[in-house]
């Protein structure tokens, strides 16, 4: 028998669901050299839920004979389900669902071998295989870091960016340093959720937030702030700023997405701001957020301020 139990704070997550996988011991711990492993609802619907799978194949859907139950309207009631196979390994099977299941942003059908780190797109649900020695450990530290992290992209999320923001204005590196918030947003996005479907939006932000950060030195702070909004935190002069902004939005221009067979091109328009020693905070993002919309409303896919 192969269980695990790991209690979330309830202010934190919304539940956690057991799953107690009972079969011969060799086989279920036979996978990957003895590990066990772990799905995480990383994104959508009842974030940091989470099964422990074995030897017996786990159902993921949205009706109640489920598994790992996830109540989005995206999801089909019997969507997919993960079984372990005589190869001794997990393999991620489509069950006809209304919208597709996706592994790492490709359609699945009849079986796709997971890997550790490996993302499952169900409807708009993320979830995120991890198979390891200590399945525990790896479920504690997923944890940890949805605390601080967009599930989807990987950027800080917005509670956390609102605790940077007010640490830097509060101790900037140098008295004279000056502090600079851009806030980008992807231009027509809505147009790619209703033509392609949530998944390949979410491929999109993902990839455009990778290209985002080929651009930017270590110590700028890049956090997920809205659906498709981001902002960037950066200490530095106004031109430097200006500089480093105009070259993420000329990188994401040039970037192409990818989901499936599909090739995704999107554009951003951002607006920037630098923040006055006597402003409050919020002052400051409004700015920015004002310089965006003039952005938006000269053409799009520029930066203003």
């Amino acid at each position: 028998m192969l269980g695990l139990y790991v209690s979330v704070p309830k202010e934190l997550f919304d539940s956690t669901v057991e799953v107690t996988v009972c079969g011969p011991a060799p086989l279920s711990l036979r996978t990957a050299s003895g590990g066990q492993a772990v799905l995480i609802v990383i994104a959508g619907a009842k974030l940091g839920q989470r099964a422990v799978v074995g030897s017996l194949p786990v159902l993921l859907g949205r009706g109640a004979g489920c598994q790992l139950q996830l109540n989005a309207d995206s999801v089909s009631r019997q969507h997919a389900r993960v079984e372990l196979r005589t190869d001794g390994r997990h393999y991620l099977v489509d069950l006809g669902s209304t919208n597709g299941t996706f592994l790492n942003e490709q359609r699945v059908g009849d079986g796709a071998l997971l890997k550790d780190g490996d993302r499952l797109g169900i409807g708009k649900c993320l979830l995120k295989y991890l198979y390891r020695q200590n399945v525990e450990a790896a479920y504690h530290e997923e944890v940890q870091r949805l605390v601080h992290h967009d599930g989807l992209t990987g950027a800080y999320n917005k509670a956390r960016f609102e605790e940077l923001l007010a640490q830097r204005l509060e101790s900037p590196a140098s008295p004279a340093a000056s502090v600079a918030l851009v806030l980008l947003d992807l231009d027509h996005f809505k147009r790619v959720n209703d033509t392609y479907g949530h998944p390949a939006g979410d491929a999109v932000l993902r990839q455009v937030v990778a290209a985002v950060r080929l651009e930017l030195p270590e110590q700028v702070v890049l956090a997920r702030v809205g659906g498709e909004e981001f902002a960037l935190l950066m200490e530095g002069p106004a031109a430097a700023a200006r500089e480093l902004a105009e070259r993420v939005r000329a990188r994401v221009e040039q970037t192409v997405c990818h989901f499936g067979e599909l090739q995704l091109s999107v554009t951003l328009s951002l607006g920037l701001a630098v923040w006055a020693a006597h402003e409050h905070p919020k002052a400051l993002y409004e700015e920015a957020d004002r310089r965006l919309y003039q952005s938006k409303a000269a053409g799009r896919n520029r930066v203003s301020g």
